[in-house]
């Protein structure tokens, strides 16, 4: 069924209608002029990808998404890392898949970075198969519970007291506080299986999803916001998209055909199954859509779905106009989302596009900071000022 006009927003975290505005990183590789053409060009070297952070935050975005998967390009931790002292407005959402690093490790390892960034750390958790491995999904939700909450603990709590399936720990917390008060770095989470909906709904903050239909999307999100209200919780809702925006519809669409003029299926298809979340559940509902749009891809207005022809992970872009696309992320915002994480080909020249044509039309925001976690001065942490023992 349609949806309703005006949409009732689903129960959110944050009901004041702002949103982050994150653009995307190329360290898993892939940034090109045509959709299935690997391009040397745009190789995922240290240079292009800290280019495409430093243009994002001299462009205005807030939050920057940098991917994590085992193929040819940058290791996410390094990464962040190494572009941390180089920025000083923009947050990096650094994707972390649980199991990688021992999990008190991983909690100093992520504190340390939140240090170097001063607050401007954000996380999104990945619970795909570790590297080489196909794992049982069960084993997998499990070992991403506790690592969250063991996180959670080390971020919070004077000690680390964890009795799970996986991981046993009583053991102290100094070496792991975060820069950020009030629980520490914001989880952003995805998927779509019973498990990640249900470790989304009890651990993360913000649940990020990729592109589907309205209809879709909300019905998601109503389930999602229902599980964490049993939890006796609430979260925030994010969209991961491509978009290509250009003065006219015409030239946006023609320039979406031009993505595509060198398509190879073949090598689409293989580019493709490189990515670790090729065979989720998400990506399979994402074709599954794919089989009912319309001769020039589209499943509905602006969403434009032959991108995940060639690519794993967020499938779709809206294609249109300035107002267009804003008239939509404003139907997004109604629905109850409040980020998005955009991307488009190549990175930087629609980072630019999208920052001139529709950035600032809307209302974008820091979430560490809206949601008090980011400290207005230096807190007491044993990075910083608190007693040494």
């Amino acid at each position: 069924m349609p949806l309703s006009s005006p949409i009732t927003s689903v129960a959110i975290r944050t009901p004041q209608r702002v949103a982050e505005i994150s653009w995307f990183d190329d360290l898993c590789g892939g940034d090109t002029q045509y959709l299935s053409v690997l391009d040397g060009a745009y190789r995922s070297s240290w240079a292009h990808c800290r280019d495409i952070v430093l243009a994002s935050e001299r462009l205005g975005y807030s939050n920057i998404l940098l991917p994590t998967s085992y193929t040819v390009g940058q290791d996410v931790m390094t990464f962040a890392a190494g572009i941390a002292p180089q920025t000083s407005r923009i947050n990096l959402l650094t994707a972390i898949r649980t199991g990688e690093i021992h999990p008190p490790m991983l909690a100093r390892a992520l504190a340390s970075l939140d240090h170097m960034l001063e607050g401007r750390l954000t996380i999104n958790i990945i619970n795909s198969d570790l590297p080489g491995l196909r794992e049982a999904p069960e084993m997998r939700y499990q070992r991403c519970a506790e690592t969250i909450d063991i996180l959670r603990q080390a971020w919070t709590q004077e000690r680390i007291v964890h009795k799970g399936e996986i991981y046993q720990f009583d053991m102290a917390s100094d070496p792991a506080k975060p820069y950020q008060q009030n629980g520490g770095p914001l989880l952003y989470f995805g998927g779509t299986s019973e498990g990640a909906r249900q470790v989304c709904a009890e651990y993360c903050d913000m649940f990020l999803m990729w592109p589907e239909t309205e209809e879709m999307l909300y019905e998601t999100m109503q389930d999602l916001s229902a599980r964490a209200a049993r939890h006796g919780r609430q979260i925030d809702f994010g969209l991961r998209i491509h978009v290509v925006v250009r003065e006219t519809e015409d030239e946006a669409r023609a320039y979406a055909r031009k993505l595509m003029s060198k398509f190879d299926p073949v090598k689409g298809a293989e580019i493709k199954s490189r990515a670790q979340d090729s065979w989720s559940l998400g990506v399979h509902r994402q074709n599954q859509l794919r089989e009912h749009a319309d001769n020039e891809g589209f499943v509905e207005p602006l969403l434009w779905t032959d991108i995940g022809k060639a690519r794993s992970g967020a499938g779709g872009a809206l294609v249109g106009t300035p107002d267009q696309i804003v008239e939509k992320i404003n139907r997004y915002m109604d629905m109850g989302f409040r980020a998005f994480i955009f991307s488009g080909y190549p990175l930087l020249n629609e980072a630019d596009y999208f920052a001139r044509y529709v950035l600032p039309r809307l209302p974008n925001v820091s979430m560490p900071e809206f949601q008090g976690r980011r400290p207005a001065t230096t807190p007491v942490t044993p990075l910083t000022t608190a007693p040494l023992r």
